[in-house]
């Protein structure tokens, strides 16, 4: 199962709330379990380089199975993924980017928001996900 387009309008609604109510622009960016553009929405006067950067975020989140935050704490010098960001055509592993998991633990696609502060990013990321399920993550997500 993929992210449904009805979920998908959830996730940017409630992603676009968050960051009028952090008063900041994001680029919101979905893609489904495959890494494909599900959804994309860029909020007015946020940062052009943001649309790249959110939708890798959500790949980089999909393709790991973890947020991307989590993937960057791995990902410093000396980290065990030290140079991943370099793989899959460019990996964005700060945060801002949230696996969607269903409620078998299926990963049906991941959020990636980009414009603001680490924390900011992360939090519209995080309530747009809310918005159709939980954030909590399994080990070991299964991909459809």
């Amino acid at each position: 199962m993929h992210v449904m387009i009805a979920q998908a309008q959830k996730i940017v609604e409630a992603s676009r709330a968050k960051a009028e109510a952090l008063n900041t622009q994001m680029c919101i960016a979905l893609v489904d379990s495959g890494g494909n553009l599900k959804a994309f929405y860029r909020m007015d006067d946020a940062w052009v380089g943001s649309i790249d950067i959110s939708q890798k975020k959500a790949k980089t989140a999909l393709f790991f199975g973890m947020m991307t935050g989590q993937i960057g704490q791995l990902s410093h010098p000396n980290g065990p993924l030290y140079g991943i960001e370099h793989s899959n055509d460019g990996l964005i592993t700060f945060p801002g980017g949230i696996p969607i998991v269903d409620d078998g633990g299926v990963m049906i696609g991941a959020v990636g928001v980009s414009g603001s502060t680490f924390e900011n990013d992360h939090a519209v990321a995080e309530a747009g996900v809310r918005a159709v399920g939980q954030i909590e993550l399994p080990e070991h997500p299964w991909r459809t």
